[in-house]
């Protein structure tokens, strides 16, 4: 099997981290970017992370014509419905950085006691294979949203998100220790279990 894959993003965090998680597993990865491929914006039309992931895939998929992975991310915190949720990249508007996403979710909470902060992290990803055919897996990392922002490792709202089981926030754990617990790791580690079915 060719474990050459193309990932479906030009977030630069996103890419390395999924080049770590990938790269134990044996996996050759790069972004679109790297790829040669145009810059045109996909349109995430989507209504779930499921739906969004596979648009992306399938628009990369289309244009090189090779393995392509995607994945849709986002927090959902309960005392909000399950908001940002999709949205999560651009809650606070289009262009929003993610200092304004974390102000504009901790405005959110002021209200909320500390047993109503619960969230969880979201990532579903989709692999189409060479041959077109399509996998995917999701993963959750549960925790809560603490009152302010801590720590300098990771981005989005890692500084505000404390892991069940942990006491500092996602962007105080060093990278490796993150890239076990995070929901990208566990739907990356659901993926390589269902593609291991397959080689």
């Amino acid at each position: 099997m060719n474990k050459k894959l193309i990932i479906a993003s030009q977030n630069k965090h996103k890419i390395e981290e999924f080049q770590k998680i990938l790269s134990k597993y044996g996996f050759e990865v790069c972004g679109r970017d790297d790829a040669g491929l145009p810059k045109d914006d996909v349109v995430e039309d989507g209504r779930t992370f499921e739906e969004n992931s596979l648009i992306k895939a399938k628009a990369i998929f289309d244009m090189a014509n090779t393995a392509t992975l995607a994945d849709d991310s986002g927090l959902c915190v309960d005392f909000l419905g399950g908001s940002p949720g999709i949205y999560s990249a651009r809650f606070a508007g289009d262009n929003a950085n993610d200092a304004q996403n974390n102000e504009k979710l901790l405005n959110l909470l002021l209200d909320a006691k500390d047993d109503e902060r619960s969230a969880q992290f979201v990532c579903v990803i989709t692999l189409i294979l060479q041959d077109g055919e399509k996998i995917v897996a999701r993963g959750e990392c549960h925790g809560k949203i603490q009152r302010a922002e801590t720590g300098k490792n990771g981005f989005g709202y890692d500084p505000l998100f404390i892991p069940d089981g942990y006491t500092v926030s996602m962007a105080e754990l060093p990278p490796e220790e993150k890239n076990q617990i995070s929901h990208r790791a566990k739907a990356i580690e659901k993926l390589v279990e269902i593609l291991s079915t397959k080689l």
